[in-house]
Order: structure tokens, then sequence, then C-alpha cells
């Protein structure tokens, strides 16, 4: 019994270690920028050895990559559960903008703008871990508008899809430079004019 637990245990402190690293990583990496912060000040910060670091995220491409993988998977279970909570097909389009609105104003603090936005502006290498994921996680975004918005029934769900993906946008840059609730208020009465022009009404 005692010769299987310790490979659980380790497995687990292994874990956590990545864990701690990879938590570290994520907040160095959005609060102070992917170029200005080093591998060297992760593993400073996080307290774990720099071969532990290597060990489970390979490169420092790679971690960036996983940061911003694990934050794209908080902010879809976020989103499709608040769009999941809605019934009127109307209300799921617009449940979008309230899902945003919630995942803002618990950054409101310390938000610094998308991380995916960020992470492009920063990295211009084609193949890049991080940049790749930043532009299937935009990709996957209007893809899911045009998925509600033709089970909406809306008369152009491409372009109603590409139009609110760009007052998403719009609004998460804007929140950087003024106060999130009325930036927010305008982008959503935005979205209830444009949806409405799509042929869905209250």
């Amino acid at each position: 019994m005692s010769a299987q637990k310790g490979p659980a245990n380790g497995q687990r402190v292994q874990s956590s270690a990545a864990q701690r690293v990879l938590e570290t990583a994520s907040r160095l990496f959005y609060e102070e920028g992917i170029g200005a912060t080093g591998v060297d000040t992760v593993v400073a910060r996080s307290g774990v050895a720099k071969m532990t670091l290597y060990k489970h995220f390979g490169s420092k491409d790679e971690l960036v990559g996983a940061y911003l993988r694990q934050r794209d998977e908080v902010w879809r279970a976020r989103l499709t559960t608040t769009v999941e909570e809605r019934s009127e097909p109307r209300d799921r389009l617009l449940a979008v903008f309230d899902a945003l609105d919630a995942w803002l104003s618990g950054e409101v603090e310390g938000f610094r703008g998308c991380a995916f936005v960020n992470a492009v502006a920063e990295i211009s290498t084609p193949g890049h871990p991080a940049r790749q994921v930043a532009l299937d996680q935009k990709r996957w975004m209007r893809s899911y508008m045009k998925e509600l918005a033709a089970q909406a029934g809306a008369t152009d769900p491409e372009g109603l899809a590409e139009q609110l993906f760009v007052l998403v946008e719009g609004v998460t840059v804007t929140t950087v430079l003024r106060d999130r609730s009325e930036a927010m208020r305008g982008a959503r009465d935005a979205a209830e004019v444009l949806i409405a022009a799509h042929g869905l009404t209250p």
C-alpha cells in the first residue's frame, strides 16, 4: 500500500508546483507584460526550481501558451454557463454582454485590457503557441456568437455575429479608458439595436 501511495503523492506535489508556476506566471504576464517577465522572475516569485518549470512547461513560450489556454478555458466556461441560464434566443445573445460585464467587474481594479489581444500585440512570431491560442480564442468567439444568432433565427447570423464581436472587442478596450458600467451599458444598448435590425425583437 505505501509503495503505491508514494508515486501518487509525488504526482500531486508536482501538479501543485506546476500550478504554482502557472498561477505566478499568469499574474506576471498579465500585469507586467509577457516580454517584461523572464523565467528567472517567475521562478523566484513562485518559489520553485527552474528545472521544475522546464519539466512541466518546456519553455517560456509554452508557459505563455498555457497561461492563455487556462484563461480561455475559464472564460468559455463562464460565458457558456451564463448563456445557458437564458431560455429566450434573443436573451442568449445579450447574455454574452452580461457575462463580459461580470468578467470585467471582477478585474476592474487591475484590468489591463484583453489578455489575448495584449499577447498578439507583444508576439509577432507566426506559430508561437501563445499567438495561436489567442487567434483561436477570437475565432471561437465569432463562431459561438454566429451559432447563437442562427439559433435565434437572425436574418444574417454571420453578419450579426461579426457586428456583436466588434462590440465585444470594442467595449473590452474602452473599459481600460473609461468607467466600465457606462461602457457596458452603451455596448449592450448597441447590441439590442443590432439584434432587432436582424429581425429579433422581444
